[in-house]
């Protein structure tokens, strides 16, 4: 018979199509030689809900408190001498986002079938990343997967807690933002027109701030219907712009050149190297395979070509310490460590206390962000709505001062 299936290769890619088998259980071992990882496998007819139904579920992105949470609720069941999938179970009932539910079914359905946990979590590549895996691969080969979870667990909720503050730091200055954009267009669209009918009846001209002003209201209020979509879809295409591997090389490259801000994301980007690294170097991860799996996780192309230069500099045998100080993408003092760490083959362990220290100046830094950028949106904001503002009583200054030389 004919079964439609959908399934990851080993790359993390989408895959579907139909496949003719006996039964379920053939059709899945034979994608399992072509090197497909099953999601779930049907009869024709519901292909096309399943279908939609894994590719909606795939779209969504997990938040990393969720897969935090999920590593350490995990790791605390494994050491109590829970069975793998009696805790996969446990912690699937308990779930209510119905998304991250049918990840965790995927996961136990592997597991019920025989594959270990980190092979039963590449299926679902777009929620567990690489250094999640290879972790987990690490604690399966060594014996000690509770004490490897619980330090993914560490690893995740670290780098959820880095955003969700750098996030939150940049909140009041988007709400500042937005307000000034719709003062703006209040002044414009609704006030402009007000002071129009006065001007025209002072039969005088006007100044040339002023009468740009007056002709870009009277534009906005002919063609509102138009200016209005036109604008929204301007910040549709920037937000997904940014996003965007062009976007997001074009940002991290000016970001890099900008003053202040280049150390900031300097220090950021150390942290989060050393951290990584460190942690996969203590699992006794190779150090190419840290290496490899450190730039896949990082989103900035300069640190991704620096890593790719360390792992050459790594394989013709010279220390990663002169690649990472090259190029001053790197913080210098934690060159500096990383150089003595190899030396004295502690490597990893000054890692990781190169990625606390940082991280505690990286808080600090976070936590003063807002207070450095809100003034010069308000300085901007104070410019902008004080132009308009004069711009509409200029005239009447004008008017005043001719009035009195009469």
């Amino acid at each position: 018979m004919n079964l439609s299936y959908i399934a990851y290769d080993k790359s993390g890619s989408f895959r579907d199509g139909v496949i003719e088998a006996s039964s379920k259980e053939e059709a899945t071992e034979m994608l399992r030689k072509q090197g497909l990882f099953v999601s779930s496998i049907d009869s024709v007819g519901s292909k096309g809900g399943k279908k939609s139904s894994v590719r909606q579920s795939r779209k969504k992105k997990i938040p990393p408190k969720i897969i935090a949470g999920f590593a350490r609720e995990l790791a605390v069941l494994v050491s109590t001498g829970t069975p793998l999938i009696d805790a996969m179970s446990s912690i699937e009932r308990q779930t209510t986002n119905e998304n991250w539910a049918q990840i965790l079914g995927r996961v136990r359905s592997r597991l019920e079938e025989g594959d270990s946990l980190s092979v039963a979590l590449a299926g679902d590549r777009q929620a567990f990343d690489a250094v999640f895996r290879s972790l987990v691969a690490a604690g399966e080969s060594s014996g000690h997967l509770d004490a490897m979870l619980m330090r993914v667990a560490v690893l995740t909720r670290k780098q959820a807690q880095i955003r969700s503050n750098v996030l939150g730091a940049l909140m009041y200055p988007i709400l500042l933002i937005g307000l000034g954009v719709f003062v703006v267009g209040l002044l414009i669209g609704v006030v402009l027109p007000r002071f129009s009918g006065m001007f025209e009846t002072l039969d005088t001209g006007l100044p040339m701030s002023t009468a740009v002003l007056m002709e870009i209201s009277e534009f906005v209020r002919s063609y509102w219907w138009g200016v209005i979509p036109a604008f929204l879809l301007l910040i549709f295409m920037m937000i997904w712009w940014i996003k965007g591997d062009s976007g997001q090389r074009v940002i991290g490259n000016v970001a890099l050149r900008t003053p202040q801000l280049g150390d900031i994301l300097r220090s950021f980007m150390t942290a989060r190297i050393t951290r990584l690294m460190g942690v996969l170097l203590e699992s006794r991860v190779p150090m190419l395979d840290a290496i490899d799996l450190t730039r896949e996780s990082l989103g900035h192309e300069r640190y991704r070509d620096l890593m790719t230069q360390a792992e050459e500099a790594v394989t013709r045998g010279e220390p990663i310490s002169t690649t990472l100080g090259s190029g001053g993408l790197m913080v210098p003092s934690a060159c500096e460590a990383i150089r003595n760490g190899e030396e004295s083959g502690r490597l990893a362990e000054v890692m990781m206390h190169i990625s606390d220290y940082l991280d505690e100046d990286n808080e600090t830094i976070i936590k003063s962000l807002s207070s450095l950028i809100e003034p010069v949106i308000m300085i901007v904001l104070g410019i902008l709505v004080g132009f308009v503002a004069i711009s509409m009583f200029l005239p009447l200054f004008d008017l005043t001062a001719t009035a009195g030389v009469s």
